[in-house]
């Protein structure tokens, strides 16, 4: 007799708040703490020492920006000899890599990036924001593809 695969569900529970007290936050508080927050990361990121602490601030920017809840962690489920297997579906590069990159690529790279996603979200009246939004989410990929 066969059974039915399971059923698996997933939630995070990341509903955060309102739209209006997001578009409250970033009108008041967040245009300015995340400029504030942008500058000192890359400083930090550029000092090599305050990588990790740069990175995490530049990954926390957009929830700093417009209190968007963090974003789940892609999950892949599988199905494997009638056991679930849960993980990530998007394995990193190697540290290597990575490194190079930063040194090569990213450091510079991502300095260009931010100041054309502020230059766009100062500058379109409002209208790139989603644009610009979608940039500051990209930054630890373009810094150490990560």
């Amino acid at each position: 007799m066969s059974y039915p695969p399971p059923t698996v569900i997933i939630n995070n529970g990341n509903a955060g708040p309102g739209c209006l007290i997001r578009g409250l936050w970033f009108i008041f508080v967040g245009l300015w703490l995340g400029a504030l927050v942008t500058g000192v990361a890359w400083f930090l990121i550029v000092s090599i020492i305050g990588l990790p602490l740069g990175l995490m601030l530049l990954n926390r920017l957009p929830q700093m920006m417009t209190l968007r809840p963090n974003p789940a962690n892609a999950q892949m489920v599988v199905l494997s000899n009638g056991q679930v297997v849960v993980g990530h579906s998007r394995p990193q590069q190697s540290f290597i890599i990575r490194a190079i990159y930063f040194i090569v690529v990213g450091w510079w790279f991502s300095g260009i990036w931010l100041a054309t996603a502020w230059a766009i979200a100062g500058f379109s009246f409002g209208l790139g924001l989603p644009l610009s939004f979608w940039m500051f989410n990209r930054v630890p990929a373009i810094t150490t593809l990560g």
